[in-house]
């Protein structure tokens, strides 16, 4: 029963205990019964003022109430005239108030907010609380299309607080950073993903070419003066008269043949770190495809390797250096024929919707920990690699603005054989 209610009963039950007393004791004295009557509406009358004076106020602060439940920090209480009351609608003034400056100023910092991630270079990418997707803004979007569940699978690996440098296998690198913020008293995840490519490959081609620049430059000081010694040394054939000396003289043009490989084995990485800009013209990729591939079938018959093509009946044409594109493609595929070993095939497929070239083996596959290095300088999977083929195809690619990738996944139909591909995307 409400305060209001309680009040109304009890005055009225009051007045009329009041009026059945004066009548029964005053119902012969007419003078002092209207007497009474009189007083009796007075108290009446009083106990309405009190009313207003006391309910009125309390259902002013009850609307308050409301607006505060409602959330509407705008609602202003009027003063009554009476200090008690007064005093507590000043404080409920000032906190609406500073409710509504507080809520004003979570809007803007929230909308600054909101505007800040939409438009942040970095992508970023908020987890529910059971630690699965909920929001993730444009940019982040774009870094992971496609590649969605490859994203959250190394997200779901990472601790709180953990930033690691992660590498998809093919030319982009991403810097993924986990971290928290409170929300509603419980911590929510939240992860920044900002791609490196660009500045980790221009940090490893200026140290790795610092260094190759250093080598040949001391190679070439020392294998200059050596072989001319070595040669001058051979030409005298008076020191070689003697039969005791033949193994002196074949051990010097030993060396002298293994300075000429030292030589080209330098030269190799001179042209990694000097490769000459491309001369690009209008070129159908489908003859640089056919030329690569007449030119290593030697090699494909000597380990049993059949190559297949799908090369379509249209001319495939792409803007690119043709030395460059075909330098890569013999790369490519070479490596393709090495990962066989013996008895199996390479597929040559070219897809004019997609606008992409796609060179397939059989071969063993990738393992998870290769597949993030390959494309590093100096990184090779073979006992006497030099780890800068794949290189050279990276610098060539991404100088042309060609993406591409390198991945091995189970062949359809195949029994569980896996299949490599290194697919390139023409633009």
């Amino acid at each position: 029963m409400k305060l209001k209610t309680k009040y109304i009963l009890f005055v009225s039950a009051l007045h009329l205990v009041f009026l059945l007393l004066s009548y029964l004791t005053l119902k012969d004295k007419a003078l002092l019964f209207i007497l009474s009557e009189v007083v009796i509406l007075f108290s009446v009358l009083l106990s309405i003022w009190l009313y207003r004076q006391l309910i009125e106020p309390i259902e002013q602060i009850k609307a308050g109430i409301n607006a505060i439940q409602d959330k509407d920090f705008n609602v202003r209480l009027l003063t009554t005239g009476k200090n008690e009351v007064d005093e507590l609608i000043r404080v409920y003034n000032r906190m609406m108030d500073a409710l509504r400056e507080e809520r004003t100023r979570q809007e803007a910092q929230h909308f600054f907010l909101e505007k800040l991630i939409a438009t942040s270079p970095t992508g970023i990418v908020i987890l529910d609380f059971n630690e699965e997707l909920k929001q993730m803004n444009p940019k982040a979007s774009s870094l992971m299309a496609g590649n969605e569940a490859q994203f959250m699978a190394f997200i779901s690996s990472l601790k709180a607080g953990e930033s690691r440098v992660w590498r998809m296998g093919n030319s982009r690198s991403y810097k993924i950073q986990k971290s928290h913020f409170m929300d509603r008293g419980f911590p929510r995840l939240f992860v920044m993903i900002e791609e490196l490519t660009a500045e980790i490959s221009q940090a490893e081609k200026n140290t790795y070419s610092k260094v190759i620049r250093m080598m040949a430059h001391e190679v070439n000081n020392t294998i200059g003066p050596v072989n001319s010694i070595i040669n001058l040394a051979l030409s005298n054939e008076g020191l070689w008269s003697r039969p005791a000396v033949e193994p002196v003289k074949n051990a010097l043009s030993v060396a002298v043949e293994r300075n000429q490989n030292l030589n080209v084995f330098m030269r190799n990485f001179a042209d990694l770190v000097k490769l000459t800009p491309a001369k690009k013209h209008l070129l159908d990729l489908r003859r640089i495809v056919e030329n690569v591939a007449n030119f290593l079938q030697p090699m494909a018959a000597q380990h049993e390797v059949v190559f297949r093509s799908q090369l379509g009946a249209e001319p495939f044409l792409i803007n690119a250096d043709a030395q460059q594109m075909e330098q890569v493609l013999l790369n490519v595929t070479k490596n393709a024929i090495e990962a066989i070993g013996s008895g199996g095939r390479v597929s040559f497929i070219l897809d004019a919707e997609a606008r992409s070239l796609s060179i397939t083996d059989n071969g063993k596959g990738l393992s998870n920990s290769s597949n993030e290095q390959l494309f590093s300088p100096f990184f090779s999977t073979k006992k006497d690699g030099q780890g800068i083929g794949l290189t050279l195809v990276k610098e060539i690619l991404q100088y042309h603005g060609f993406d591409f990738s390198l991945k091995s996944e189970e062949a359809e139909q195949s029994g569980g054989d896996l299949k490599t591909s290194f697919m390139i995307f023409f633009s």
